[in-house]
């Protein structure tokens, strides 16, 4: 059976270049072969702030974006998080997607493409990476950082990266699908 990846599309700011980019990194997931990939867009959740009675770990969901967001999560075997930096730190739609369940993200490995300015969104994952470890998810070493990101969007706003950007992308999958193969066993 093919292991599934959700490319999450972590922004929910109008405006935002998450789509661009993960739309871009969606088709370099079919093209790998590896993974059976689906695009999800957070925006699409609307999430409140964390408006469930009971602590996750329980999977005591009392609404219905909340049963909808764990069901989301529960069908992948590998997660790619699309996620912008804001403020030196990973976005709180990000945050508060992560902290809505717990087991559904146990024993999955996670990739990240980032982007923003100089720092191609690399504070953004190092704050997520403590995140998703406390959640029992392994992150990748490898990943996709894109510096300045603004630069690689045509008149169209398609997103049309370097050569340098191109070549993370096999390397980061290619990672995902060792990991999600070794911790399948592990979620039972």
């Amino acid at each position: 059976m093919t292991l599934k990846l959700h490319t999450i599309i972590c922004s929910t700011r109008p405006g935002r270049a998450g789509p661009m980019i993960a739309e871009w990194f969606h088709a370099k997931a079919v093209e790998h072969g590896k993974f059976e990939p689906v695009l999800v867009d957070l925006a699409d959740f609307d999430l409140p702030l964390l408006d469930e009675p009971h602590h996750p770990r329980l999977q005591k969901y009392e609404h219905d974006h909340t049963k909808a967001w764990s069901a989301s999560v529960h069908a992948a075997d590998a997660f790619v998080f699309v996620t912008p930096e804001y403020n030196y730190g990973s976005p709180p739609s990000l945050l508060n997607a992560l902290n809505y369940v717990y087991k559904e993200w146990n024993y999955k490995p996670a990739g990240f493409v980032s982007y923003g300015g100089v720092s191609g969104g690399l504070r953004s994952v190092q704050m997520s990476k403590q995140v998703v470890t406390a959640l029992k998810m392994m992150p990748m070493t490898e990943g996709i950082p894109i510096p300045n990101y603004a630069q690689f969007l045509d008149e169209e706003k398609n997103f049309r990266p370097n050569e340098l950007v191109e070549r993370s992308v096999k390397p980061m999958l290619d990672e995902l699908h060792r990991w999600a193969e070794a911790l399948k066993p592990m979620r039972g």
